[in-house]
C-alpha cells in the first residue's frame, strides 16, 4: 500500500532533497526539525488563492508548521520557521479536512506539506473513505523530492508548487537549497505527467491540474525569467503560471543590498512582458499598484 511505503520514509527521511536519513519515527529530526507527529497553526476558508481556487467560499488551507526551504524573505516565517503548533494524528487531521468541506471550502490544501506528506497523505486517504468529495490541492514550495512526488500519483488533484528559482546561486543564497533548480522542474514535470498542464474547470472553480506560482524578487529578474525560459523549454507555455508581485522585505531582510526593498511595478511588468512574448497562454496577472 502507498501510505505504508510513504511512512516508511521516515525512518530514513528523503522527503526532499535534504535527505537528512534520520529516523524521525525515533524522535530524531533533520532539517525541518519534525518528527512524525503533525504539528499545524491554523486551517480555515482562504480567500486569497487564484481564483480557480478561492472560487466564491474559499479554499480550505491548512497552514501546516515547519518548512523544508529556509527562505530569508519568507512573509509566512512565523509559521514556516517554526514547529511550533497543534499537534493532531491523521485521523485528526481527516477531521479536519471534512470539517472545511462542510463550511463550504471548494478544496482541500495543506500549505508545505512536504516534510509531513506521509501523515498528511494518509489522513487524506481517511477523510476520502469517509466521502470527502473536494479536491486536494498539494500546495509546496517546490523543493521536492520527484520520486516522493511520482508516489502520490492519483491521490493529488491539484499541484500547486512554487517554481523560486532557476538560478542555483539565488537558491542558496536565498533559501538555503542546494539542487533547487533541477529538483523542482523534475518534480513539476511529474505533476504534469499525473495531472496534465492546464486546470480543469467546473462552475468556475478548479477541479484538477496544476497552477506554478513564481515569486518575482526584486533586482533578481534575471532569475524570474530564466525560471519560465526553463518553463517554456521543459514543461509547456500551456502551464498555468501566477506570476506574484506582492514580496515585501520582512525585518530580517529589510536592510538587505538585494532585496531589502519592495518590487517596482516596472520591473513586474518587464517579467509579464517577457512571459508574454515567450508565449505562456495561462498567466495569473495581480493587479499593478
Amino acid at each position: 500500500m502507498i501510505i505504508d511505503k510513504l511512512l516508511d520514509i521516515y525512518t530514513s527521511c528523503r522527503l526532499c532533497p535534504r535527505a537528512c536519513r534520520v529516523d524521525r519515527t525515533k524522535g530524531e529530526t533533520g532539517y525541518c526539525g519534525l518528527t512524525t507527529e503533525i504539528v499545524l497553526d491554523s486551517a480555515f476558508p482562504h480567500h486569497g488563492e487564484e481564483a480557480p481556487l478561492s472560487g466564491s467560499s474559499g479554499s480550505g488551507t491548512i497552514f501546516l508548521s515547519s518548512c523544508n526551504l529556509g527562505c530569508i524573505y519568507c512573509q509566512n516565517y512565523q509559521i514556516s520557521h517554526s514547529v511550533r503548533g497543534e499537534k493532531c494524528t491523521p485521523a485528526e487531521l481527516a477531521r479536519i479536512m471534512l470539517d472545511l468541506e462542510k463550511r463550504g471550502c471548494h478544496n482541500i490544501g495543506p500549505v508545505t506539506p512536504t516534510p509531513q506528506a506521509p501523515s498528511v497523505m494518509q489522513a487524506l486517504t481517511m477523510a476520502r473513505s469517509q466521502n470527502l468529495a473536494v479536491p486536494f490541492i498539494y500546495n509546496c514550495g517546490g523543493y521536492e523530492n520527484p520520486e516522493v512526488i511520482r508516489m502520490l500519483d492519483g491521490m493529488v488533484d491539484i499541484y500547486l508548487p512554487d517554481f523560486k528559482y532557476a538560478l542555483e546561486e539565488d537558491a542558496l543564497d536565498f533559501s538555503s537549497a542546494p539542487g533547487y533548480p533541477q529538483f523542482a522542474l523534475a518534480s513539476i514535470q511529474e505533476m504534469v505527467r499525473q495531472v496534465g498542464d492546464c486546470l480543469i474547470m467546473e462552475k468556475d472553480v478548479a477541479k484538477r491540474g496544476i497552477i506554478v506560482r513564481h515569486l518575482i524578487l526584486p533586482g533578481r529578474l534575471e532569475n524570474s525569467k530564466k525560471a519560465l525560459l526553463l518553463l517554456k523549454e521543459k514543461v509547456s507555455t500551456r502551464i498555468p503560471v501566477s506570476l506574484m508581485g506582492q514580496y515585501w522585505p520582512t525585518p530580517r531582510v529589510s536592510n538587505h543590498p538585494l532585496i531589502g526593498r519592495r518590487l517596482r511595478s516596472e520591473e513586474y511588468q518587464q517579467i509579464l512582458d517577457y512571459a508574454l512574448a515567450l508565449g505562456f497562454e495561462n498567466l495569473f496577472v495581480q493587479e499593478l499598484w
